[in-house]
């Protein structure tokens, strides 16, 4: 089929005309993730025909996802399909002329470094914060352009990243935030008009830095709540990136050593996991919010939360237990969407 009739609104568009579709089909992509930031912004940056798309998630899909997850159906879960080969069989069909590349991993400091170090982009689609931290750190040293996204119930955040140019993560947030003191998707909701939108966002933003028009003294943190209709455009400042010790000192602590360390219990069917940052977790809040995934118990010391086929145990410091798997790419997923990290 003609490429010209695939991309011929795209390319009517001025800002990106035809030498705009030309770079977008040299351009190689990241995306992590693929949730419901994810599916959205694959399948659109996939139409959109940026040349290499790879896609890495760690994840399999399951019921809960199909309310938002688009590139998802029935038939996936039925045949127990992980997210990245669901997607990478769905974006296929879609766009025969893009190369995809999809890979069922979890991305820690071991390896995110060999799969950002061949793009031109990275889009965050992940959902915890653990894990940006250590994009943050890995495009920083390698000078790699990204752009966050975040959204949980009916809210979100989008803010490009250019190294060196714009602030960064820690810019905005500082250090990595406490176990338990952010929501999750499967703690407070998250309705889909909000995932779609903010992933439409991340993939505005892209397509305009793909094409040479994103402006570094542009750069915003955009916030924007769908059942208000609040909308924000914040400053983080250009001052912020004087005291990060990313931006500043060129420190990746989060790089260099992992911030959820997970240890493999032997003989018990379970993986301890340790993060880097202690908290004081407050049980009688969390067990509002995690009692959706099962009965709680908790007293001064510890919490329990009973969850087949897993059991989470977590302490106030926020190591936690996770029984039920001896693989740390689950225990880690499970301990996301239950604490927040």
């Amino acid at each position: 089929m003609p490429l010209d009739d695939r991309y011929s609104r795209q390319t009517r568009f001025t800002p990106i005309g035809e030498a705009g579709q030309a770079r977008l089909a040299s351009a190689r992509v990241l995306l992590v993730g693929l949730g419901a930031l994810g599916t959205v912004a694959a399948d659109q940056i996939v139409r959109a025909g940026v040349g290499f798309v790879r896609l890495i998630d760690r994840d399999f899909v399951e019921l809960s996802n199909l309310q938002r997850q688009s590139l998802f159906d029935e038939d996936d879960i039925r045949n127990n399909l992980p997210k990245a080969a669901a997607a990478e069989a769905r974006l296929r069909r879609i766009n025969s002329s893009v190369e995809i590349e999809a890979r069922v991993e979890d991305v820690n400091p071991a390896n995110i470094e060999e799969y950002c170090s061949d793009v031109d982009l990275v889009l965050d689609a992940l959902d915890n914060f653990e894990t940006r931290f250590v994009i943050n750190d890995a495009c920083a040293k390698h000078r790699k352009p990204w752009i966050y996204t975040a959204a949980v119930g009916s809210y979100g955040l989008v803010m490009p990243v250019i190294p060196g140019a714009s602030p960064c993560l820690r810019c905005l947030l500082g250090n990595l935030p406490a176990p338990g003191t952010s929501p999750t998707c499967e703690t407070a909701g998250v309705i889909a008009p909000i995932t779609h939108i903010i992933a439409s966002m991340q993939v505005a933003e892209a397509l305009k830095f793909l094409t040479g028009h994103l402006n570094p003294d542009e750069i915003r943190l955009t916030a924007y709540d769908v059942w208000s209709h609040r909308f924000q455009r914040i400053d983080v400042g250009k001052d912020s990136m004087a005291t990060c010790p990313v931006c500043s000192e060129g420190k990746f602590e989060y790089l260099d050593g992992n911030p959820l360390r997970t240890i493999t219990l032997c003989g018990r069917n379970a993986v301890q996991l340790i993060p880097g940052v202690k908290g004081d977790i407050d049980f009688a809040e969390l067990s509002k919010s995690i009692a959706a995934f099962g009965p709680v118990q908790f007293n001064d010391f510890l919490l329990k939360c009973s969850s087949p086929p897993y059991e989470v145990t977590l302490f106030k410091d926020g190591r936690a237990i996770v029984k039920g798997t001896e693989e740390p790419g689950l225990a880690r997923s499970v301990y996301s969407k239950m604490v927040g990290l």
